[in-house]
């Protein structure tokens, strides 16, 4: 078992206090991670300021060689990584090889923006005068990511803000922070200036105000539940600090009675069901037209119970636990309440071992239902008929949440008028609402937060434009 420190100026510094870093599957101690206070807080943003003018004055092409670098030692890195990811965070293996290779994909994307704050010049009434706008990045940036994927989602967050000169403090989950020391560790090899990338670890309740309220931090990242997100907002804005928050999600899943049902449920399975259903873009709600909507159920509710569910590095293995026993009380809880209150179980709605949820499919549960209306995060999804696209338009839209859709239809001029009418940040015609791309800006709208993540968007939301004016001539005297 292998204590681990913060990772603080370009070096890891040992523990104060340490806590239990479990490993979720077999409940296990995985190591002992350091417990951060306000001091380890305060410490880590002062080195991120003092890297920031070093980093932010590198020419470029020097950002750029060094995220290509962490991105190849990402990949050399790989079965170190992959394993952390398993015993930490409960993964399967497959999920946890994809998730180091996706981030080393999101360190290239990053390179390449380095390249890429590009300004302007625009035209002026004054003949006299010059104007143009010029992009700059904006100081330091504390980055708070969460534990359902710990890797690729804290590289996301961070990768493009350092590529545009930021210099960033990250406070991972509690339950996945030595992975994020790891990723340090990389950061640094690779030659990143020190103090520019910056990691402490230990509990929100410790750290989390000491971070957003602290006067040379200058944008916060988070990425995490809503009523956490709301928090944190709540206490940033009263210094007015750039947010990027991609919150929870209720996503739908619109399936039109054109489709191919058997093909639908099994597209639907991973929507649903993918790392248990611990993923803020999951399809937790599904609306079906109702002249397949019961078949369809069924053969999903046949997927779902056919799903292997066993040793996270066995390839087959569908899924693995969920994060603590917190989680899987919430999940029995919505599942137990849609019941009670008429809904019918169709597969699943009981532990399967340990804290592995068997994969649940509800059937017209009430749309007031916690079951229907509130994050789960976990492998449960619920089906609702509706007589038409029309309605099944009108009930997506239902939700205060507004992340991610999916639609599923042969007939692209309904995806298409779906895509525009459905009121969340993306929609995905033919496939379900969990997708990913280094370049797409994710994010959301309503309580599933605001400001968009990837590329450039990350670039445009982490920097700041600066209007700079020339006078060419002899400036007329107004007086």
């Amino acid at each position: 078992m292998q204590p681990y420190g913060h990772f603080i100026g370009g070096r890891e510094v040992p523990a104060k206090e340490s806590f239990e870093d479990l490993n979720p599957y077999t409940g296990d101690i995985f190591s002992l991670a350091a417990r951060g206070d306000a001091d380890d807080a305060n410490a880590a943003v002062e080195a991120a300021r003092e890297a920031f003018p070093i980093w932010s004055q590198l020419p470029p092409a020097e950002r750029e060689k060094v995220m290509l670098n962490a991105a190849d030692l990402l990949e050399e890195n790989l079965e170190l990584l992959r394993e952390i990811i398993i015993d930490e965070s409960g993964s399967t293996i497959t999920k946890a090889r994809g998730e180091v290779l996706y981030s080393a994909s999101l360190m290239r994307a990053a390179a390449g923006e380095s390249r890429r704050l590009y300004g302007e010049t625009f035209p002026n009434d004054k003949p006299h005068r010059l104007s143009m706008v010029i992009r700059e990045p904006m100081g330091v940036i504390a980055a708070i990511s969460p534990f359902n994927a710990p890797l690729s989602l804290l590289v996301k967050m961070i990768a493009f803000a350092l590529a545009a000169g930021n210099s960033v403090v990250s406070k991972p989950s509690e339950e996945t922070p030595v992975v994020a020391v790891e990723f340090a560790k990389i950061l640094h090899q690779a030659g990143v200036t020190p103090g520019a990338y910056n990691v402490v670890t230990g509990f929100g309740s410790d750290l989390g105000g000491a971070l957003v309220e602290h006067p040379q931090v200058n944008g916060i990242a988070f990425t995490g539940s809503t009523s956490t997100g709301v928090r944190i907002a709540q206490s940033a804005v009263k210094s007015m600090k750039r947010m990027q928050m991609e919150l929870g999600g209720k996503n739908p899943l619109i399936v039109l009675k054109d489709v191919d049902i058997e093909k639908a449920a099994e597209i639907a399975a991973v929507g649903a069901f993918f790392h248990g259903g611990q993923i803020c873009m999951s399809s937790a709600r599904i609306i079906v037209e109702e002249e397949i909507a019961r078949p369809f159920a069924e053969a999903l509710a046949k997927k779902a119970a056919s799903l292997p569910l066993g040793d996270l590095r066995d390839p087959k293995t569908a899924y693995g636990p969920v994060i603590n026993q917190r989680s899987l009380d919430k999940i029995q809880a919505h599942v137990d309440s849609a019941r009670a209150e008429g809904a019918e179980i169709l597969s699943g709605g009981e532990v399967h071992h340990g804290l592995v949820f068997k994969p649940t499919v509800i059937w017209e549960p009430p749309r007031t239902c916690a079951a229907w209306c509130e994050e789960t995060f976990g492998p449960v999804t619920a089906i609702v008929s509706a007589k038409d696209f029309d309605e099944a338009i009108e009930i997506a839209n239902e939700s205060d949440y507004g992340l991610s859709a999916g639609i599923l239809t042969n007939d692209m001029q309904r995806g298409l008028s779906a895509a525009r009418r459905i009121h969340c940040g993306a929609v995905h015609i033919g496939m379900h609402s969990f997708q990913s791309d280094a370049m797409a800006p994710v994010g959301g709208i309503g309580m599933s937060g605001f400001g968009r993540s990837g590329g450039h968007y990350s670039v445009e939301h982490f920097t700041e434009l600066k209007w700079i004016s020339m006078e060419l001539g002899e400036t007329p005297n107004p007086f």
